[in-house]
């Protein structure tokens, strides 16, 4: 299968991710970059930054279009996040990657546990969020998402979900407010270190992402909250379990 085909198929795979449920994309990109696309792991990871960005804006622009993003309590917990990210960035690099992502699967499996427990659930009315437990949440979160290297989507929707009490859909629209972020802001530190990307492919696999994610958004649209959140712990469940067979071999 050529490279522009599955650069295609991976990118619509990512988009509906991102779209649908507010993360993933980073946690599916850049093993799809890594192991389908032949790229190193260094380039994987701006090319996934690259395409992130530009897809989670994209869905980020068609949740707001339906009311579902908290751009108060969004905007908080993600600039709460920027500074902790930088930081726990630099130190990931003293941590041997094997227990980082042993680490990422853990907290993953305890956010997609508690997400499926049904008194965790969301209520479906617009939460009252204290500016401080937002802003503590947002810079755990993005120490964690500097540490482990990931865009975070699949951590801040278990938190905006569990920690600030948002309804699934407005955390899915909110966590790609974080996301977009996140993204840029990790992006703009690594400046123009684009050494090994293949425009040629990253430029099919981000349309697709693209497409994806609007298609996500009516799929979200169609579906309760409550099997969101599941189909999402689900799917988190299943991400931390790849990642602890890959952390272990």
């Amino acid at each position: 299968m050529s490279a522009l085909i599955l650069a295609l198929i991976a990118g619509a795979v990512v988009g509906l991710a991102l779209g649908a449920l507010g993360g993933g994309g980073s946690v599916l990109a850049v093993p799809a970059l890594i192991y389908l696309l032949g790229f190193t792991s260094a380039a994987a990871t701006t090319a996934s930054l690259i395409i992130v960005t530009a897809t989670s804006l994209t869905a980020l622009y068609a949740h707001a279009r339906t009311g579902n993003v908290r751009w108060k309590a969004g905007a908080l917990f993600a600039a709460a996040g920027l500074l902790p990210a930088a930081a726990a960035g630099a130190a990931a690099s003293r941590v041997p990657q094997p227990v980082l992502t042993a680490a990422f699967a853990a907290f993953a499996a305890l956010a997609a546990v508690k997400m499926l427990r049904p008194s965790e659930t969301g209520t479906g009315q617009m939460p009252v969020v204290q500016p401080a437990k937002a802003a503590g949440t947002g810079a755990g979160l993005g120490a964690l998402t500097g540490l482990l290297g990931v865009g975070g989507g699949f951590l801040a929707v278990p938190a905006l979900v569990t920690v600030l009490a948002f309804e699934m859909q407005a955390a899915v629209g909110t966590s790609l407010l974080v996301i977009s972020a996140n993204s840029m802001a990790s992006l703009a530190t690594r400046g123009a270190t684009t050494a090994g990307i293949d425009w040629a492919v990253i430029g099919p696999f981000t349309a697709a992402a693209i497409l994806g994610a609007w298609d996500g958004k009516r799929l979200a649209a169609k579906v309760t909250g409550t099997l969101l959140q599941r189909i999402f712990a689900i799917v988190l469940l299943a991400v931390a379990a790849f990642m602890f067979i890959d952390a272990l071999t």
